[in-house]
């Protein structure tokens, strides 16, 4: 969505090469882009295409075009060429009235329900262990993306595939029945999570010693690993499972309530929910009818042991295994059934699945396999891939020396906030409740805002001390802003309800900030088409650098004439609202006062 002007522009655009050399160009063949820094203007035409038409230099032709759109459009002010770009410069009436008409309005940055549903399916934990930065990624986007979707005027449905059943959960359900002695989370104080976590370290560390001894008896590293008692009683356990045992059923239950009680306890400290939840255990029979469907269309043929296959080599993949010769599913079978089965229940236009990149080549095959089955719903389906976060070596050790735990790394942000804080002393007069709220708030906030300003599909190197930064490029700097112009509101006891005064001129720095809230709308647009909050992050750090500088321009208390202090006081407002809509679209709170 151009805004107004944008569009107005590329009519106009339009108009003036007919009228100046009787030739037709089509709308989207006209580029329009932010005017370079050293130029004066905000918005360039490029003219290059228009040179094919004109017959003239690019400069030429740039210099006739801008004469014709500025006779033709009152907003423009002036304008210049430099070599092919043509550069508009707006008129300061325009600026006022973008803020005065459209900036400060209360719908400004909602767009209308588009009348389509929409599923993102993110966090996908298993149920052996808690939560890990890995997972703090993917929650953080996938919340994220599912905002800025809503903004964006979609329904959207929310969903975790829970990975509660298979051989991880019966080793940590294994050691615990073994050398549990009826350990709970409320007999140790530990997070159930954690607590079956801790039992899955067990089984590994078991499981190693029985290997060596095998070896030691002279078997070879593969048949140590499969004559393992501890592996041989965690597959029996799993058979139990699957073939319904009471005692084996109810021990899973119990075990995955704590870690469901450990998770909710995580996501809540995250900010992140759900509003459906699938779980393994229901949906890992779904499929075989779909692979049933697929031999009787052609898409699958079977081989000598009766085991089911796709061949995608002619897309440049190889063949696919989707059923094994007994009957028993692979991963991709039930991707395809919960695939369907969502695609029934909500019958969305689109949907998401937000994933580590470790799985573009699964989730490749499996988009082409529903497109081969000609299901209608396939050209919606997105992977959206994301790159690992790594951590500086030797800031953080993790709980069990492989991984970074989220409960162990959000504490850290807690606690990296409140030495920063009170090292900048913004904690004088508050009381210790407030503390707390304000040092999560800033915690939680530098956390999610490092991990969200990054492409997705980039690797990133998360630094917790970097994050908390208040002069960089972070969240904390962005809830600085926002405090600072509560603060400035306060001061001046603001009346948002007050008509905001019509300026003859404005500064370049009231310009500058107008320019970039009035972009508040596309940017929401582009990062909801593109699946990225870090359009959306980096476009809120602007608004704020802007705001500050701004700030230390121009006096807003004290300036000559109360009609430009209504003006400055307004446009403060205005960028209060941004950047909290903006950050709340985020997952990040921001502060009334820091």
């Amino acid at each position: 969505m151009a805004n107004s002007i944008q569009r107005r522009l590329v009519e106009v655009t339009v108009q003036a090469v007919k009228a100046l050399y009787n030739a037709d160009i089509l709308e989207h063949q006209i580029a329009l882009q932010a005017t370079r820094k050293e130029f004066e203007g905000q918005i360039t035409i490029v003219t290059f295409p228009v040179t094919r038409f004109s017959k003239l230099s690019p400069e030429q032709t740039g210099a006739a075009i801008g004469t014709y759109l500025q006779q033709h459009i009152t907003e423009i002010s002036d304008f210049n060429v430099i070599k092919g770009f043509l550069n508009i410069v707006l008129s300061d009436d325009y600026w006022v009235s973008l803020l005065n008409n459209t900036i400060v309005a209360r719908d400004f940055g909602i767009f209308p329900a588009n009348g389509k549903k929409l599923m993102v399916e993110y966090s996908s934990p298993n149920t052996n262990k808690p939560l890990h930065l890995g997972h703090i990624r993917n929650n953080l986007l996938g919340y994220s993306v599912a905002e800025i979707l809503k903004a964006y005027g979609y329904e959207v449905i929310k969903a975790n595939l829970v990975n509660d059943r298979g051989i991880h959960i019966c080793k940590s359900m294994l050691v615990w029945q073994k050398f549990g002695a009826g350990e709970t989370p409320e007999s140790t104080g530990m997070k159930g999570d954690h607590l079956v976590g801790k039992y899955y370290v067990v089984f590994d560390k078991e499981y190693k010693k029985e290997i060596e001894l095998l070896k030691a008896e002279g078997q070879s590293e593969d048949e140590a690993k499969k004559n393992a008692p501890l592996m041989k009683e965690a597959q029996s356990m799993l058979q139990k499972w699957e073939a319904g045992d009471e005692e084996v059923i109810r021990l899973w239950k119990t075990m995955n309530s704590w870690v469901y009680a450990g998770f909710e306890k995580t996501y809540k400290q995250l900010g992140v929910d759900f509003d459906k939840y699938y779980y393994e255990s229901d949906t890992y029979l779904l499929g075989k009818d779909i692979i049933q469907e697929g031999l009787d269309k052609g898409v699958f043929f079977k081989k000598e042991d009766n085991s089911v296959w796709i061949d995608l080599t002619d897309e440049g993949l190889d063949q696919k295994l989707v059923l094994r010769g007994d009957g028993t599913s692979v991963y991709i079978t039930q991707d395809l059934g919960t695939a369907q089965l969502k695609y029934d229940e909500f019958k969305m236009s689109e949907s998401i699945y937000v994933v580590g990149n470790e799985q573009d080549y699964h989730f490749k095959v499996l988009f082409l396999i529903l497109k081969k089955l000609g299901k209608s719903w396939a050209d919606g389906l997105f992977h959206l891939s994301y790159g690992m976060v790594d951590l500086p070596s030797g800031k953080m050790k993790s709980r069990e020396g492989t991984v970074v735990d989220a409960d162990d790394l959000m504490a850290e942000m807690l606690k990296t906030a409140q030495e920063r804080t009170e090292e900048l002393g913004k904690t004088e007069g508050l009381a210790e409740d407030a503390k707390a709220a304000l040092y999560n708030t800033i915690g939680m906030g530098a956390l999610k805002y490092f991990l969200l300003k990054v492409d997705p599909k980039k690797r990133l190197l998360f630094d917790p001390n970097e994050s908390v930064d208040f002069q960089g490029h972070t969240g904390p700097f962005i809830q600085y802003t926002h405090a600072r112009i509560k603060s400035v509101l306060s001061k001046a006891e603001f009346d948002a309800n007050s008509p905001v005064s019509v300026l003859p001129s404005i500064s370049s720095y009231e310009r500058d900030l107008i320019q970039q809230l009035g972009a508040f709308p596309e940017t929401i647009e582009a990062s909801a088409q593109e699946f990225s909050p870090a359009q959306l992050a980096n476009y809120v750090y602007e608004v704020a650098k802007l705001y500050n500088k701004f700030y230390h321009e121009e006096s807003i208390l004290k300036a000559e004439a109360n009609d430009v202090k209504n003006f400055r006081l307004h446009l403060s407002a205005a960028a209060a609202k941004v950047i909290a809509k903006g950050m709340g679209l985020l997952g990040i709170c921001v502060p009334e006062r820091m």
